[in-house]
């Protein structure tokens, strides 16, 4: 099994590096959806996709080929809470991945309820974010799920988002697309619950598909993109081929004025 790297509360991340300290190429988090929609069946096609990618060859080449030659990786799923379920993991070789690769098949299922986006993103802000246990040219958060926030009104995954890019952060997107499910409009009264608790939520003003939600509302920072896939037969592909360019696209950032995302002094 891969060394599952110490946590370690840091005041800061890693944007870019110095000299000869240790570091990695990207800090990837992956954010999968398991909410309501989201039964065993999907569950499993969601870790044997993401698993399978690090099985990859080429995958294992776009990790081990970059400027530092590792990466760190830790997986949250998501709903009405985010949990851990795979802490920070160091890949740096075959052996690395491969093994990361089985203990993501044996990962027990996690259902939630609801599709609370913006509270993940803002769980990640106050926990795995601070918890990165080395520097890191790039930190990209790897969203992926099959409908709205439905826990929040719509601009609150927005401003959560938009303060992670002020960090430094990139937020890229996976909208699983599913034909009769969400492949035509979502929006006001299509994925809205009554309330979340004891919380009423006003009606979701922007009528749109669900890729077109993520671009507006999700994902940003520096090269930001969607991979929507076409079902969930089609996440192993999408997710294979969003991680090589999230991990193999980007060189180290020119300096910045400011950050409040650095390297750890």
């Amino acid at each position: 099994m891969a060394a599952l790297i110490t946590l370690v509360a840091m005041a800061s991340l890693a944007v870019n590096v110095r000299g000869d300290e240790p570091a990695a190429d990207t800090a990837l988090v992956i954010a999968v959806d398991v909410s309501q929609s989201v039964d065993a069946a999907r569950y499993k096609i969601q870790m044997d996709g993401i698993a399978s990618a690090f099985e990859d060859p080429g995958v294992i080449a776009a990790i081990t080929g970059g400027t530092q030659a590792q990466i760190l990786i830790t997986l949250v799923t998501w709903s009405d809470t985010a949990e851990t379920a795979l802490p920070w993991t160091l890949i740096r070789s075959q052996s690395d991945a491969l093994s990361v690769a089985a203990v993501i098949r044996a990962l027990p299922s996690r259902t939630g309820e609801f599709t609370c986006m913006a509270r993940m993103l803002r769980a990640l802000q106050s926990g795995a974010l601070l918890q990165i246990p080395m520097k890191a040219n790039r930190v990209v958060i790897d969203v992926s799920g099959d409908g709205i926030d439905n826990c929040d009104d719509t601009p609150a995954t927005g401003i959560e988002r938009d303060q992670i890019v002020a960090e430094g952060g990139t937020i890229n997107g996976l909208p699983i697309i599913l034909a009769g499910e969400n492949d035509q409009i979502v929006g006001s009264g299509a994925y809205r619950k009554p309330g979340y608790d004891i919380n009423s939520l006003s009606p979701d003003k922007d009528t749109t598909t669900l890729d077109t939600w993520y671009r507006t509302h999700v994902i940003g920072g520096r090269g930001a993109f969607i991979m929507p896939a076409k079902g969930y037969e089609d996440f192993g592909r999408a997710f294979r081929q969003k991680f090589v360019t999230e991990v193999s696209a980007y060189t180290v950032p020119p300096p910045r004025k400011s950050h409040k995302i650095v390297a750890n002094q």
